[in-house]
């Protein structure tokens, strides 16, 4: 065999690898995905199972948020000196127990706790990943390889969700905890099998970590998240009631919504991936007037069936573009810390969602209608133009390298 053919199959051979890693944290994604969101269309059949209202059941959905912003970047600062193969690992069979403990969760009260423990590996784990995932590829595939791995969350909201959905109104809404358990667990050994095993780094430390919090353009990044990604969750929390209420769709017909949305995430995470590759912050610049535009359109388009299903599925592909630039920006951020930024993400994003919620709910009370909110996110992807541009303008005047 020539040295040309041993060198194309070791190419070969390595470029299967990295895919199977890749592969094994975007089933995590998945996993995580699966846990968050399917309990939103379960939560009239966890009223029921646990004898509570509608606020209880929510504040269950609350408490997993609140995991989240806790635990992302306290496990990304107490897991700096592990290697982040073994972080990986950790915070994924945390989440299998964590779900499996929820199964035979005996009260309310002990749901609350469990729930908030499964929300704590969540950021943690998708900011260890999308570092992980950088590391495995070219410099100038970075994007492409931290958007397969949040691939893995957009696409349990097409299979996952909906499945977990079906079975857990099908069989017992408590199911839900055990199918996440078991691809939790089968996610950490395809990342034992598969993900390649380095040493933390020497320098590495807690309050290398936490420095990642006095660098500005990393808060900025997070406030873009927060305040640009806002309108995103502002629409889909009452993405129901406008189908149902504005564009006469049949609630029946609400799964094949979600799915249209879930197919637009997948689509624009794949394709914010590959333009985060050619430039960070000209995506980002590019793509929260587009989320302004398109929410402006969806707020016109969502009174006619037709037009509603067309802007669901481009909402939600435009909206998603956001998250892999987002990603890589806290990384060019923080490179000497990159497992505590890249995890904050994730807590900005939930509070995103929650701010979202918030300022919809508000605008809905006030009598509105359930347009309202599309067009509250419009200003607020405007609004995180403007934080862009600030951390732009910023740059410009002092390099991330510097």
């Amino acid at each position: 065999m020539t040295t040309t053919a041993v060198t194309k199959t070791s190419q070969k051979t390595r470029s299967r690898h990295v895919a199977l890693a890749i592969f094994a944290l975007a089933m995590g994604g998945f996993a995580i995905g699966t846990t968050e969101f399917t309990m939103m269309g379960l939560l009239k059949e966890i009223e029921q199972g646990l004898h509570i209202s509608t606020p209880e059941a929510g504040n269950l959905i609350s408490a997993y948020a609140l995991g989240v912003v806790v635990g992302a970047p306290i496990f990304a600062a107490l897991g700096a000196r592990l290697p982040r193969k073994q972080l990986a690992l950790g915070l994924m069979l945390f989440l299998s127990i964590a779900n499996l403990t929820s199964f035979i969760a005996p009260d309310y009260g002990t749901m609350v706790v469990t729930r908030f423990a499964s929300g704590l590996p969540h950021g943690a784990f998708f900011g260890i990943a999308a570092v992980i995932a950088a590391s495995l590829v070219a410099p100038t595939k970075r994007g492409w390889a931290i958007s397969m791995v949040m691939g893995g969350l957009t696409v349990s909201n097409v299979i996952g969700v909906p499945a977990a959905t079906w079975l857990g109104q099908t069989f017992g809404w408590r199911l839900l905890f055990v199918v996440v358990g078991i691809i939790g667990l089968a996610t950490s050994v395809l990342l034992w099998k598969f993900v390649p095993f380095e040493p933390a780094h020497p320098e590495a430390s807690i309050r290398r970590e936490l420095g990642a919090l006095k660098r500005i353009q990393v808060w900025l990044a997070l406030l873009i998240g927060i305040i640009g990604f806002g309108g995103f969750f502002a629409t889909y929390t009452y993405i129901s009631h406008t189908m149902t209420s504005v564009a006469g769709i049949p609630e029946a017909l609400i799964p094949l919504v979600v799915a249209l949305y879930g197919l637009g995430m997948v689509a624009g995470n794949i394709l914010g991936g590959r333009i985060a590759d050619k430039s960070v912050m000209g995506t980002i610049y590019r793509v929260l007037p587009l989320i302004a535009l398109a929410l402006v359109a969806y707020a016109v388009a969502a009174h006619w069936a037709w037009s509603a299903f067309v802007m669901v599925f481009i909402v939600g592909g435009i909206g998603s573009m956001l998250i892999p630039p987002l990603q890589t920006r806290l990384l060019d951020a923080s490179p000497d810390a990159p497992s505590l930024a890249s995890s904050l993400n994730h807590s900005a994003l939930n509070i995103a969602n929650a701010l979202g919620a918030f300022l919809g709910g508000v605008v809905i009370a006030w009598g509105w209608g359930y347009v309202a909110p599309a067009l509250v996110g419009a200003v607020l992807a405007i609004l995180g133009l403007g934080v862009a541009g600030i951390s732009g303008w910023l740059e410009r005047k002092k390099p991330l390298a510097a």
